[in-house]
């Protein structure tokens, strides 16, 4: 499984699940269609090419006065059109209200089992770019309550906020449900009694 963790080393809970050989899914195609479809896709071809347990993540800018377009091809927008594109889009709206939304999917590696989804969301503004252009879109992207930008905040900051942060909140409460695994079980949530 290829296992991440937003700001540090993998917790107790998440490295009982997270165990044995690490690999990645190389060549995972881009799926089209809504967010969680796209999720799960993912991880279901993730999970075939590795034979075993995978978590993949995706995420999306989704403007609410385009139907929540860019959303998933964020990644294609911000590339052709760059943080000062992703503001103009929005220049014949009055609605320039946004979200950015984080979604993590695991899978156990049996196809017979459902993925799970992990949802994080955070609510905003598109503004003119501002601050480091270091990382995707976050110039242009002002969370609700505050006057900086994701690339104006301070790192600590930004972490406590994201749809990421969130997302892997949801996530870590999963693992922390979990029991330990049966000694000869690999299966996450191997332990927890359920057959």
């Amino acid at each position: 499984m290829h296992a991440v963790r937003h700001g540090g080393p993998l917790s107790r809970e998440e490295d009982r699940v997270c165990h044995g050989e690490r690999q990645e899914a190389g060549g995972v195609p881009e799926y089209q269609g809504e967010p969680d479809e796209i999720s799960i896709q993912k991880c279901q071809e993730a999970a075939r090419q590795v034979q075993g347990p995978v978590l993949v993540e995706d995420t999306c800018l989704c403007f609410n006065a385009l139907g929540g377009l860019p959303g998933p091809y964020i990644k294609w927008f911000l590339e052709k059109l760059k943080p000062e594109g992703l503001h103009q889009l929005l220049a014949g709206f009055e609605d320039k209200s946004a979200y950015a939304l984080c979604t993590f999917a695991l899978s156990t590696g049996d196809p017979s089992e459902p993925v799970r989804l992990f949802r994080g969301r955070t609510s905003g503004r598109i503004v003119v770019p501002r601050g480091c252009r270091d990382f995707g879109w976050d110039p242009c992207f002002q969370p609700d309550g505050y006057e900086q930008t994701y690339a104006e905040m301070p790192k600590a900051e930004k972490n406590t906020i994201s749809h990421r942060f969130r997302a892997l909140l949801e996530l870590q409460k999963y693992f922390g449900s979990l029991s330990p695994p049966v000694a000869g079980d690999s299966r996450p949530g191997g332990g927890s009694g359920e057959s």
